[in-house]
């Protein structure tokens, strides 16, 4: 199946927590470093997900936001710290790509403002930020 969604991240579960209607799914990916995907119990089910699970997570570029700096004080758990290897900018909008420790590559769809502002250039350090709600999950 072919997807117009720019960012797959290959994972591992590392853990599920289940409600009676959402999960939570964590998700080891490469760099040692942890995504959180919120998903319906209905998706885990069918997708067959367990601990040891591989698993693709999925994020709309327009989904990953870009900071300059430490990040304190905001509920979202998905912190993947990187440098800017690119930015093409257009009069509206700027496609930052970002190369994330550990061999992922990121691309984030930002205004063109935003990127002037933090002042985006390739070699910048960022972190991306990434709701849980906004991971969607893939069986490897």
């Amino acid at each position: 199946m072919s997807l117009s969604i720019r960012n797959r991240i290959p994972g591992t579960v590392a853990g599920i927590t289940t409600g009676a209607v959402m999960a939570t799914v964590r998700v080891d990916v490469s760099g040692g470093r942890e995504l959180t995907a919120a998903v319906t119990a209905e998706a885990v089910r069918e997708l067959g997900l367990e601990t040891g699970s591989r698993v693709n997570a999925l994020v709309k570029a327009t989904e990953v936001a870009l900071a300059t700096g430490p990040v304190s004080g905001l509920s979202i758990r998905n912190r993947l710290p990187g440098t800017v290897s690119e930015v093409t900018a257009g009069p509206a909008m700027a496609s930052v790509r970002i190369a994330v420790e550990g061999g992922v590559e990121l691309t984030a769809a930002i205004t063109a403002d935003a990127a002037d502002e933090l002042r985006l250039t390739a070699g910048t350090p960022v972190i991306a930020l990434i709701k849980s709600t906004e991971v969607s999950l893939d069986a490897a």
